[in-house]
């Protein structure tokens, strides 16, 4: 049963086109059928968390022009909850406005705040690893951080460096992190992946109202100073106008640096449910179910003849076949098709700018 003082936050104002021909500017990942479920990554998030908690304190922050796209997802959210920042300024400001907007609805906020776009593989490890953690911070002056215990050396996410010796007295699942790292080197990557104690930084943040509104005070203090100054708009009919005059004035920085890095009282909790941020088609791949020659198929009536390690979606076609290929993509949307070699998919971008 989810707590009452439990809330969710989605981070959904992401764009980008990595996914093309299936994702754009207009259509980012987050609002597109991915997985071939039938649901997007945002309506699987907010599954996700069912257990944890009610539509009523599900929160997602977007940009403006998406707010329609995620109010259509999402029905079950009230339209109140979906804030629209003005710009792009990173994570840290989008956390604060959201963060300060909760506190003037529910001062006993314990919030869980995640990206839209991941996937995870076993949900019922996923809820109990989140329930746990929201268990540790809902009275307490925690930051609690999950960290996904790595299986290769990936230069594409952060790490996390956790003190193994320090173990948290309430919950011996958690410890307190002796530093963040940025994206490694391929040789960095693997001295990581030989040590116990580094794991990916998923950008899943967990934490109270209180907490991280004071952290903000102490590290931010100018950007506390803006969301402060429209506390008496939050709720009204003029909060947009406010917050469109207001959100500029805040540097653009990651959570990150802006509070992690700097706080005291930060812990991780390491965690393995299946999780990837599908920031690629290969991520996609590897976290699919592939047939005995590696391909992954995501479509209707796909047929794979002599072709090894591909990955195939193919959603809107009556039937695609597939033949003599090895370690490629073949994507279609609407009236485009992609065929590339998977190690070449960092050119995406240039054919999507291109097209």
């Amino acid at each position: 049963m989810a707590r009452i003082n439990n809330h969710l936050v989605i981070m959904a104002g992401g764009v980008g086109s990595r996914f093309w021909p299936m994702s754009t500017a207009d259509n980012p990942k987050q609002f597109i059928d991915v997985l071939g479920t039938g649901k997007t990554l945002l309506q699987l998030t907010v599954e996700r968390f069912g257990t944890l908690v009610s539509p009523e304190n599900i929160w997602v922050v977007t940009n403006s022009k998406y707010a329609s796209t995620v109010a259509d997802q999402l029905p079950s959210v009230p339209r109140g909850n979906i804030l629209c920042e003005p710009c792009r300024r990173n994570t840290a400001p989008c956390i604060a406005y959201v963060s300060w907007r909760i506190k003037s609805k529910d001062a006993k906020a314990n919030i869980v705040v995640t990206p839209s776009d991941h996937v995870v593989m076993n949900v019922a490890e996923f809820q109990r690893v989140v329930g746990e953690c929201m268990k540790f911070t809902c009275d307490t002056d925690a930051i609690v951080t999950l960290g996904m215990k790595p299986n290769r050396p990936e230069t594409g996410y952060g790490y996390i460096q956790a003190n193994l010796g320090a173990r948290s007295l309430r919950n011996k699942e958690i410890y307190r992190v002796d530093s963040f790292r940025e994206k490694p080197d391929l040789e960095t990557a693997r001295e990581y992946i030989k040590q116990s104690n580094y794991y990916w930084n998923a950008g899943i943040f967990i934490w109270n109202v209180n907490t991280i509104v004071n952290a903000f005070r102490m590290y931010q203090p100018s950007m506390a100073r803006v969301f402060e100054s429209m506390s008496a708009f939050y709720g009204t009919p003029r909060e947009q106008q406010v917050v469109d005059e207001r959100f500029p004035e805040c540097d653009s920085i990651s959570v990150d640096y802006a509070i992690m890095e700097k706080a005291e009282e930060i812990f991780v909790c390491p965690a393995d449910f299946g999780w990837s941020d599908l920031g690629t088609w290969g991520s996609l791949r590897q976290q699919s179910h592939k047939d005995l020659y590696g391909n992954v198929c995501i479509g209707h009536d796909i047929k794979m003849y002599e072709s090894h390690n591909c990955i195939v979606h193919t959603t809107q076609e009556r039937k695609v076949v597939v033949q003599g290929l090895e370690g490629y993509i073949v994507a279609e949307k609407d009236n485009t098709l992609l065929i590339c070699k998977l190690s070449e998919e960092q050119r995406i971008k240039q054919f999507s700018d291109e097209n």
